[in-house]
C-alpha cells in the first residue's frame, strides 16, 4: 500500500515541525513543508503531494488565495487558528477539500481526517460547518430567501445560479424525502428533531439518512453537508 505524502505549509515553524512530528508519526511522508503561498505553489508543482495542510494568514501570498491553484491538482485541507465565517466560506468556494481550526481536534482526529480527504472524505471543525450553514441565511428566525451555494467544480454555471431551497436532487438521486431530509440536516437539525418536524419515526429518520449518505458518497453529517452545499471537490482529484 502506497504511503500517503503530504505537504505541510504554515509560516508558524514551531507549529510547522509539530505537525510533521505527527503526520510522520502517524504513518504519513511528508514531502515538504512551506512557510507561505507562494511558495508551496512552486513546492507543490515540484513534489505532486496527495494532500496539502495549508495554514490561512502567510507572507506573500495567503491560503485562501493559494488553494484555489493548489486544489487544481491535490486535495487541500485548511489547518489555521482562524475561524472567520467568510474566510471559511471562500476557503472551501475556492476548493479546500477540508477545514480544520486548531484546537478543535486530536493527533488521532488529525491523521483519520488526512486519510479521509486523501479518499474523498471532506473534514470540517464544527466552526467550518457553522460557517457554512450560517452562509444560507441569517439566524433572525425569519425565512429569508439564502444565497446560491458555491458551486463544486464539476457542476459548472448551472450549479452556481441554483437556489439552496431547489437543489439538483437529480444530481444525486434523492427522493422527494430524503431531500426534505437533507435540508433539515444542513439548518443543524438532529435525528430526533427531524423525525418531530416530519412526523416521523426516529428510526425511519435514520434509515432516510443512511440511504442519503449512500448516494452522496459521504460517512458523516458534515460532509454530507460539504456535499449538499456543492463544496466538495472534483472527483478523481
Amino acid at each position: 500500500m502506497n504511503v500517503p505524502r503530504i505537504m505541510v505549509v504554515d509560516d508558524n515553524l514551531v507549529v510547522r515541525s509539530g505537525l510533521i512530528s505527527l503526520l510522520e508519526a502517524s504513518g504519513f511522508e511528508v514531502v515538504g513543508e512551506a512557510g507561505d503561498g507562494r511558495t508551496a505553489l512552486d513546492l507543490a508543482a515540484e513534489v505532486e503531494p496527495d494532500l496539502v495542510l495549508l495554514d490561512v494568514q502567510m507572507p506573500l501570498m495567503d491560503g485562501v488565495t493559494a488553494v484555489k491553484t493548489l486544489s487544481a491538482t491535490t486535495r487541500v485541507i485548511m489547518l489555521t487558528y482562524t475561524d472567520d465565517d467568510r474566510v471559511i466560506r471562500e476557503a472551501i468556494g475556492n476548493g479546500a477539500t477540508g477545514y480544520l481550526v486548531h484546537g478543535t481536534f486530536s493527533a488521532d482526529e488529525l491523521a483519520a481526517a488526512v486519510r479521509g480527504a486523501i479518499s474523498g472524505v471532506h473534514s470540517l471543525s464544527q466552526a467550518a460547518v457553522s460557517a457554512l450553514v450560517g452562509g444560507l441565511g441569517g439566524s433572525t428566525g425569519q425565512e429569508a430567501d439564502p444565497p446560491a451555494p458555491p458551486p463544486a467544480p464539476e457542476a459548472g454555471a448551472r450549479a452556481a445560479n441554483r437556489p439552496f431551497d431547489a437543489p439538483d436532487t437529480d444530481r444525486y438521486g434523492l427522493s422527494a424525502r430524503e431531500a426534505e431530509v437533507m435540508q433539515l440536516i444542513v439548518q443543524g437539525h438532529s435525528n430526533g428533531e427531524i423525525a418531530g418536524r416530519l412526523f416521523l419515526a426516529e428510526k425511519t429518520v435514520k434509515n432516510h439518512v443512511n440511504r442519503i449518505y449512500a448516494k452522496l458518497g459521504v460517512t458523516s453529517r458534515a460532509s454530507a453537508i460539504a456535499c449538499w452545499l456543492g463544496t466538495a471537490g472534483s472527483e478523481g482529484r
